[in-house]
């Protein structure tokens, strides 16, 4: 049984840091991510890591996210500088094993101004 557990989320101040973690268990995961979801929006892709290290990023947060992951522990991370109110949303890890996708439960993420 796939299981995605998060944690890391909570209140910053614009400007702060944050660093979110997504220990997986139960499979073989190719490409670890995050998505996030602002109320009134539709989920959208923050960052993503294959196995080998490859990332991809949205725009919007190129330059002040980074994703990592260790492979061993099956887990990723997404550390998050420079935060901006924009970025307030219920963040949520993704894993993806041959043809399924998993999600963790979400971690709220608010940016005050």
């Amino acid at each position: 049984q796939v299981q995605l557990v998060e944690s890391g989320g909570g209140l910053v101040q614009a400007g702060g840091s944050l660093r979110l973690s997504c220990a997986a268990s139960g499979g073989i995961f190719s490409t670890m991510g995050w998505y996030r979801q602002a109320p009134g929006k539709q989920r959208e892709l923050v960052a993503a890591i294959t196995s080998g290290g490859s990332t991809n990023y949205a725009d919007s947060v190129k330059g002040r996210f980074t994703i990592s992951r260790d492979n061993a522990k099956n887990t990723v991370y997404l550390q998050m500088s420079s935060l901006k109110p924009e970025d307030t949303a219920v963040y949520y890890c993704n894993a993806q094993e041959s043809m399924w996708d998993y999600w963790g439960q979400g971690t709220q993420v608010t940016v005050s101004s």
